[in-house]
């Protein structure tokens, strides 16, 4: 999880701030949801009752003093009880998420829990998942219910025919988990629709728990126009791959040739969307940028780059259809229409836990005739000759899923004949 050594930023801002990601991620409604956070006096900031969330203010956020008194222009959400409720049972967590996403009203309805076994990340960052009763909304017994649940050890709860909430050592913490939680929840929708689900076991979950980066440290010289520039892309184009859903804030790296020996990457445990130009990480040989931590993948990206000369950018990526064949045995074609097969050409399918070694061998699964491949239950990689043409192929294999998945609710699946094929290798020089 992320955590800063000292809180900064007014709870009034992260309140506001992440209610609008939320919102904006459409995995809330106007009228649905609440945030709070509880400050090391005890007073719970709470968001506010009968306000749009798609239009939230600093000003609308409420406090709740730990004397019962109430500062704010509106009266604090209905839920605030089980607010109160989960921080008296739990003094280790310090804020709450709630919300309605579809894909878990979808298994509150149902009243499942998403098995979050389905990837390394979901598992870690969700934690124990729990089931509460139902109960009114607003109402006292509602939250005894929720409060008993995380009472019992459980950081994300599906509440019967409601919703979730997930609680967390901080705001940015519990959001991180909030998403992952959803993450796993669409993703196992979505696999369903093609085939039996694969879960990892014990073992695997242990070896992509266990990897780690190990660089020497090292600083850099003035930076160069080009190495200007590429940061630049790589934070526009991961601040827009987590807005378009093709990446996770807790998860995925991207990165960048800069020559022959070195490559800039996406930091470890470091949210995506706001990831600055100074963040990411040069990598050199051995050596990577002192002060930082370089992504848990880097040692794959370097891999990549070693053996495939051509390769300028690379990214791991957590698209929602194209990881739904990742967790199952269905094969993606990209024979659908000349775009996919244009990008994608053959996609490959790596087994899981390759990326995770130091062997090299994440290089064998992609090539030019190959740019892109499924990583078994841990989503896609894909490579490109810049890091625009790594993005639009990763757009290309997520929008290439959606539509094999949503073609199977229609009829049988027709693939381009090979002599269709034959001729856009010809045309394209593939």
């Amino acid at each position: 999880m992320m955590s800063d050594s000292r809180d900064l930023v007014h709870p009034r801002d992260l309140i506001m701030r992440t209610m609008d990601r939320i919102y904006g991620y459409r995995m809330t409604t106007t009228s649905g949801g609440n945030l709070s956070i509880r400050d090391d006096s005890g007073d719970i900031w709470i968001s506010p009752a009968r306000v749009d969330k798609g239009n939230l203010t600093r000003r609308d956020i409420v406090r709740v003093r730990a004397d019962g008194t109430v500062d704010g222009i509106h009266p604090p959400s209905s839920e605030f009880p089980f607010h109160k409720a989960i921080y008296q049972a739990r003094p280790d967590i310090r804020a709450i998420v709630h919300a309605h996403p579809v894909a878990l009203v979808a298994f509150s309805i149902c009243r499942e829990k998403p098995n979050t076994r389905l990837f390394h990340q979901a598992f870690s960052v969700c934690g124990r998942v729990g089931f509460a009763a139902y109960a009114c909304p607003g109402s006292e017994q509602l939250g005894r219910n929720i409060a008993g649940t995380f009472a019992d050890g459980c950081d994300s709860v599906i509440l019967e025919n409601h919703g979730v909430v997930v609680g967390g050592e901080t705001l940015a913490a519990a959001f991180e988990r909030f998403e992952a939680f959803e993450f796993a929840g669409k993703t196992l929708i979505k696999a369903a629709h093609l085939g039996p689900v694969r879960f990892l076991s014990d073992t695997q979950l242990a070896e992509a728990a266990q990897r780690s980066v190990d660089f020497e440290s090292f600083t850099p010289g003035a930076a160069s126009d080009r190495e200007r520039e590429l940061r630049r892309e790589l934070c526009n184009f991961v601040r827009r791959g987590c807005r378009q859903r093709l990446l996770i804030s807790t998860e995925g790296s991207f990165s960048a040739r800069l020559d022959e020996q070195s490559f800039l990457v996406t930091p470890t445990r470091k949210d995506r969307e706001s990831l600055l130009l100074e963040d990411l990480v040069m990598v050199r040989g051995t050596e990577r940028e002192s002060g930082k931590l370089a992504s848990r993948a880097a040692k794959a990206h370097q891999a990549i780059y070693q053996r495939h000369p051509a390769v300028q950018a690379i990214v791991f990526a957590h698209p929602v259809n194209a990881t739904a064949f990742s967790v199952t045995d269905a094969t993606l074609d990209v024979r659908t229409i000349p775009e996919s097969f244009v990008f994608l050409r053959d996609l490959g399918r790596v087994p899981v836990g390759v990326q995770y070694r130091e062997d090299g061998a994440i290089a064998n699964y992609v090539s030019e005739r190959s740019p892109a491949a499924l990583l078994q239950n841990d989503g896609v990689i894909v490579t490109g000759r810049s890091v625009l043409d790594t993005f639009d192929r990763l757009e290309v294999l997520e929008s290439t899923a959606e539509a094999v998945i949503n073609a199977r609710a229609i009829g049988d699946v027709r693939s381009m004949p090979e002599e269709v094929i034959e001729e856009l290798r010809i045309a394209f020089n593939l």
